[in-house]
């Protein structure tokens, strides 16, 4: 199955960004842009890919116990920006950075730990993807917009194992499903 570890925003932060989201689906769209839907809004922590039936048990025991070791700490969604000359847009993080980058690592060490090969190791970005182009695309208009927009701050209270369902029907706009597979609590947060 297909498995990231994630930081997934509560509901009222994603009636938030929904709301800032439809400001900017009325700035002219080249053709081509696809939106992220909202169950797809995620800080990724880790992305493992292809991950076997049995080697799941050994990564979740490994992220319970770094979240065991992670303090819950304050988030929130702001601002934006862009990644690969305009080929992805995105909403940014405001809060204490320093305890999420620390869980993307415990989460990338969880996978290493589990067996499951690591890409090579970049610095981590939080980001929630918004939308998605083939061809890149003037993003602009779209991070001046998202520049202003900060959402409610929450304590992030768990990891979750995601498991991401791609799309088959060869629908155009089919969105991925996201199933949450396993959430442990962070170290004192239950």
């Amino acid at each position: 199955m297909r498995l990231f570890a994630a930081v997934l925003p509560p509901e009222h932060v994603v009636q938030e960004l929904a709301a800032e989201v439809a400001g900017l689906k009325r700035l002219p769209a080249p053709q081509g842009l696809r939106w992220t839907g909202r169950p797809g809004w995620h800080f990724t922590l880790a992305f493992y890919g292809e991950v076997a039936d049995d080697v799941v048990p050994d990564l979740s025991d490994r992220l319970s116990r770094a979240a065991h070791r992670t303090a819950p700490f304050r988030l929130a969604v702001r601002g934006g920006g862009q990644f690969g000359h305009g080929r992805a847009l995105w909403a940014g993080a405001s809060g204490d950075l320093a305890e999420l980058r620390l869980l993307a690592e415990r989460a990338e060490s969880a996978a290493r730990k589990a067996g499951l090969p690591t890409d090579e190791h970049r610095r981590y970005k939080a980001h929630l993807t918004l939308a998605r182009s083939r061809d890149g695309f003037d993003t602009g208009p779209y991070v001046d917009a998202l520049a202003e927009f900060t959402s409610s701050a929450w304590t992030v209270a768990d990891v979750a194992l995601v498991r991401s369902n791609l799309p088959r029907s060869g629908v155009p706009g089919e969105q991925p499903r996201y199933e949450a597979v396993g959430r442990w609590a962070l170290g004192g947060a239950g």
